[in-house]
């Protein structure tokens, strides 16, 4: 794993819906690359209000290169909502952080997203998967 970016942001036009003031508002954001060796296969993307920050879910202030997922699915108190998948155009917000890594790729990617909830507060969670996954 490999951090890329973890601090204040606006959230994305379609992360908006998850606060309350429309995503006007500084959210946390944390973006790391999955790697299988060197090859970065997917980028994690994921987002939470800095109250919930303080809250709920401080042990992410202190992750560092370290996995969230392995904080999501290890507490039994984390709820997670269903998986959303889409394909994820030229144009959107994550496309061009996610091609970072893969720059001389032009086409669509695919991503899932999930709500995660630990005592009411909210993570929302976007994977999105690079080319280097289909080599797996």
């Amino acid at each position: 794993m490999r951090l890329v970016f973890q601090g204040l942001r606006t959230p994305t036009r379609d992360e908006a819906f998850l606060f309350a003031d429309g995503g006007r508002s500084r959210v946390l954001v944390r973006e790391v690359y999955l790697c299988c060796g060197d090859t970065p296969v997917v980028f994690a993307h994921s987002v939470a209000r800095p109250r919930d920050v303080r809250g709920p879910w401080k042990a992410l202030t202190g992750l560092g290169s370290r996995s969230l997922g392995t904080r999501l699915f290890t507490d039994p108190r984390v709820e997670r909502c269903p998986l959303r998948q889409s394909k994820l155009g030229r144009g959107h917000e994550l496309h061009a952080r996610a091609l970072s890594a893969a720059p001389d790729v032009l086409g669509a990617l695919w991503a899932r997203r999930s709500i995660f909830m630990l005592h009411k507060s909210p993570i929302l969670v976007t994977e999105v998967f690079l080319p280097g996954i289909l080599a797996l």
